[in-house]
């Protein structure tokens, strides 16, 4: 897109400011511009593959469902991410569940977000925290290698649409994957030394450079393990599959791992492969974009309303909830309820406060959203059915702020200018805008045990790296570790017996 329109798309889609979101995407120490609805009207854009210039065209709009084109919307078919896998453009004429509206608009091939957008920031060298004299300065650094690194991109490709995020693995490479390493060996020998391999999974790998630290510490500190292993890496983006082989040819990173590593380019939801051997699953910082279902309640008889998405001819969507439940939706609800005693519905609490507000003028009889993680279950059912001899290691975020309404409720947020823009609906151009959700590790940690027949715990991101990180590496002078102080909003959920 050409920067004036891009500009005056934006400043009629935004107008006023908002905190930052504190999501692993947000660069640190900025605030971001939140913008509301301007008026109604017509932008044309420069298109690239996976859209016409007809579809490029964004139109601000009402979120009132209108009620006097029922008619209209019955007729329209039915689809899913599935069926919309080989589409180049985004529908239209159609109508779908939540939680395929969100999946396609994050992983279809021709236009997701993942598929076209994604870009990794990667710091390069090794951030040296000795040497620092604080936390502060160690922002300075991070901060100061952020422009460079998004400098050199605009040097070769000018975009301020560019949707640039950072992890974890990358900004603490190599004492990140190396505290997951010394889980990985230590458990392996405990457990299945030497009548077994170490045989890795790593489910949505990015750059690949967990996959590498875990390699490197292996092969240099543990050569009779190393030996054993394999690293498999399950990732549905063939533009993240490119970067990780690119990433095992290069011998100054790989250090000679090609033998070790298999890459599968598909998604986790279409594994066929049935796994028997002892196996250990990662899954960092991927529970938080699987896509979702939402539900409304009826205040007065507590009955859920499931959450459908209609797009009309001119792109326009609109949300509405229907009391007939989709089986996947029905079957987390029976689950949860027979499984997870530690959760509270969102209707606990005085049934006569319900029954008075739903009588208030202007009351929707419904409560506000909750957004239920279908497809982690499904993840889950995959985990018992093809890996049942698995030991899952996961990581992610249990709250985010800037979240839209509802109950477990997801950032919804593109970037612009270098800076991170939260909006208040998941219902937005798809492939532009990156849809994120907390995860309940309470409720999801007895699920996964009612699912797998195993037992997992659930620890907090600076528990797990006290326990297993080099923490002298990671501490600046005065004391402050970033390593531990960062994602203070983040767990870290592991399978603790077979």
């Amino acid at each position: 897109m050409d920067s004036p329109v891009v500009s005056q798309l934006f400043r009629q889609l935004f107008s006023h400011r908002a905190p930052q979101c504190l999501a692993r995407r947000a660069r640190p120490a900025l605030t971001t511009p939140r913008r509301a609805l301007g008026n109604r009207r017509w932008l044309t854009t420069k298109y690239g593959e996976g859209e016409t210039s007809r579809e490029s065209r964004w139109q601000p709009r009402t979120m009132r469902f209108p009620h006097d084109r029922a008619e209209e919307f019955d007729r329209y078919p039915t689809v899913t991410a599935d069926t919309l896998k080989n589409r180049r453009e985004r529908p239209r004429r159609v109508k779908m569940l939540l939680r395929d509206f969100i999946e396609d608009s994050l992983y279809n091939p021709s236009y997701g977000y993942f598929s076209k957008q994604v870009v990794i920031f990667s710091p390069g060298e090794a951030f040296d925290f000795n040497s620092m004299k604080s936390e502060h300065e160690f922002n300075k650094q991070l901060s100061r290698r952020y422009t460079e690194f998004e400098d050199a991109l605009d040097g070769q490709e000018p975009n301020e649409l560019r949707q640039l995020w950072h992890t974890p693995t990358e900004l603490f490479s190599p004492y990140y994957g190396e505290a997951m390493a010394r889980y990985l060996v230590a458990d392996y020998k405990y457990n299945h030394y030497p009548y077994h391999d170490l045989n890795i999974y790593e489910m949505g790998a990015g750059n690949g450079t967990m996959m590498l630290n875990i390699l490197d510490y292996i092969r240099d500190m543990h050569p009779d393990v190393y030996e054993r292993t394999t690293f498999n890496i399950i990732e549905i983006t063939q533009q993240l599959v490119d970067l990780q082989q690119e990433g095992l040819g290069h011998s100054v990173y790989a250090g000679g791992h090609t033998d070790k590593v298999k890459i599968f380019n598909k998604s986790i939801f279409e594994w066929d492969t049935y796994v028997s051997s002892p196996c250990y699953f990662l899954a960092l910082e991927v529970f938080d974009n699987f896509a979702h279902d939402a539900l409304k309640y009826d205040l007065t008889t507590a009955e859920p309303y499931q959450s459908r998405v209609v797009i009309d001819p001119r792109g326009e969507m609109f949300e509405y909830y229907s009391r007939e439940l989709d089986p996947v939706a029905q079957l987390f609800l029976n689950r949860r309820d027979s499984t997870c005693h530690s959760f509270q519905h969102p209707l606990q609490g005085s049934k006569f406060k319900h029954n008075l507000r739903s009588l208030l003028p202007f009351q929707s009889p419904l409560s506000i959203p909750e957004y239920i993680p279908t497809r982690l279950m499904q993840f889950f059912d995959i985990l018992y059915h093809k890996f049942p001899a698995h030991k899952l290691i996961a990581s992610d975020f249990n709250k985010l702020s800037d979240a839209v309404e509802g109950i477990n409720a997801p950032v919804v947020q593109t970037r612009y200018k270098r800076q991170m823009i939260p909006v208040s609906t998941p219902l937005v151009h798809q492939g532009y805008f990156d849809i994120l959700f907390p995860t309940d590790f309470e409720v999801m940690q007895e699920m996964y045990s009612a699912i797998t027949g195993k037992f997992a715990r659930t620890y907090s991101h600076e528990d797990f790296m006290i326990g297993r990180a080099d923490i002298e590496e990671t501490q600046t002078k005065n004391g402050e570790n970033p390593l531990l102080n960062w994602y203070k909003n983040a767990s870290v959920m592991l399978t603790i017996s077979n």
